[in-house]
């Protein structure tokens, strides 16, 4: 209990089921708990779009005040910045002296890369602890080094499909606040950043998808209150139904919610309701994303290249006109653009209709597949590095598909789930502008109509 702590809080924005932040209560005496918005997520990237667009920041800023609540029940408090992680936590580090700081395990290559210089550039009194947050299964459970991560999921799962048995982790009880809140300001001027005040953009949506660990355990408890559980396997795939799919993503991308509390509620529903294909299939996605946050961590920089993991480019290109008739709903597919036109104004789709989007993209349109990647990063509730870019990549043929990409017909997929056009007509995905070629890639991102 003599340490002096900082939580560097991340992908992890609760205070139940959170081992880390329970060996950081047990060994400090006193603990700091921040987050740091990087601008770099609200500005242009290479790729002409933003890390972050209005829907997914206020979501992000719901989820952290109900992180602030949380902590203030316990006494504690919650500085969130926005400037430079580097040179917020560097500022921090000057500011309160702490012994250690403590930070989620990030398997964003960007992330650990800032985890690394900073730990680098550390005096060597100064001790660094992460931990693996966000999985169901531990890397330590694993019956392999990341490094021999099996090449497909259907290999991993055989092999781990054994092991997801969820242990929760009680609340722990934390030690008061590192400083007083005045220093807050201190740091944010030394560092050049900003104390956000976590007021949420107004943005409107059609869904009901509120930030933070209570609205997620309400959807969850609501959830296997019914019997939809169930039914999952047969309802997963429809297309905007909201009680077809579980809708956990969102509060899992930011760890408001934990893959094991979801585990947790699925083998309790199971003891009360009785267990068959569709509670095996909640369990199943959730390994399906334990696989992407692996393949994330193992492959690194290499999740973001063209040519993915195999350094294979496939045989597409950047055709400015295309890639904002996909975004915008006015290409020449009528359920594409309905579903794109989902996505801007909700900030969620369906995981069929992602498939089949990105599938158009690659396929029908020969676009670049990262445009994609980094435009659903953009609009995204659920946006999660590894689940996100891991999935273009499947799809692109430059990832971990052992049939080398995917091609979805969208006349088939149009036919099979909106045989009446209800999808279409609801997202107005009537036919939109034929794409032409006259604008290169030289000319992007100018306004395209």
């Amino acid at each position: 209990m003599n340490e002096r702590g900082l939580y560097w809080f991340g992908s992890d924005l609760r205070t139940a089921d959170n081992s880390l932040l329970c060996q950081a209560a047990a060994e400090c005496g006193a603990l700091a708990c921040v987050y740091v918005l990087d601008q770099r997520w609200l500005a242009s990237n290479r790729y002409q779009l933003r890390g972050m667009g209005a829907q997914r920041q206020r979501f992000l800023f719901e989820t952290l005040a109900d992180l602030r609540r949380q902590l203030a029940a316990q006494g504690q408090t919650l500085w969130v910045f926005s400037g430079n992680p580097e040179k917020v936590i560097a500022a921090l580090v000057a500011q309160l002296q702490p012994t250690v700081i403590y930070r989620g395990e990030q398997v964003g290559w960007d992330e650990w890369r800032q985890w690394r210089a900073l730990v680098h550039q550390s005096a060597p009194s100064l001790q660094w602890r992460s931990g693996w947050q966000h999985t169901l299964l531990q890397p330590a459970q694993l019956p392999f080094a990341i490094e021999q991560l099996p090449s497909s999921f259907t290999q991993f799962r055989r092999r781990v499909e054994p092991l997801a048995a969820a242990t929760l982790v009680a609340t722990a009880q934390l030690p008061p606040p590192l400083a007083p809140d005045s220093v807050a300001a201190q740091v944010a001027a030394a560092s050049a950043a900003q104390l956000v005040d976590l007021v949420a953009p107004a943005v409107a949506t059609s869904y009901d998808f509120n930030g933070g660990s209570a609205a997620a355990h309400r959807h969850l408890d609501g959830y296997f209150a019914s019997e939809l559980a169930s039914s999952y396997k047969q309802t997963r795939n429809a297309l905007s139904d909201w009680s077809s799919s579980t809708k956990f993503s969102p509060w899992l991308a930011l760890g408001a919610i934990s893959p094991r509390q979801v585990a947790a509620a699925v083998a309790a529903y199971e003891q009360r309701c009785g267990a068959n294909d569709s509670t095996y299939w909640i369990i199943f996605e959730l390994l399906w994303r334990d696989y992407f946050q692996f393949y994330a961590y193992r492959y690194g920089a290499k999740l973001f290249a063209f040519g993915g993991i195999r350094q294979q480019p496939p045989l597409t290109s950047f055709y400015p006109q295309r890639f904002a008739a996909w975004c915008h709903g006015r290409s020449a597919y009528p359920l594409v653009n309905a579903a794109m036109n989902e996505l801007r104004e909700t900030g969620y789709l369906s995981n069929r209709l992602r498939q089949i989007v990105a599938s158009c993209l690659v396929n029908e349109l020969q676009l670049d597949w990262r445009y994609g990647a980094a435009f659903f990063e953009q609009q995204l509730l659920d946006y999660d590095v590894a689940s996100n870019w891991g999935n273009w990549q499947y799809i692109a043929g430059v990832g971990a598909d052992p049939r080398g990409g995917r091609h979805f017909s969208i006349e088939k997929q149009t036919a099979l789930y909106d045989p009446r056009g209800e999808y279409i007509a609801r997202w107005r995905g009537e036919l939109g502008r034929s794409y032409g070629d006259a604008v290169d890639q030289v000319d992007w991102p100018r306004q395209l109509h």
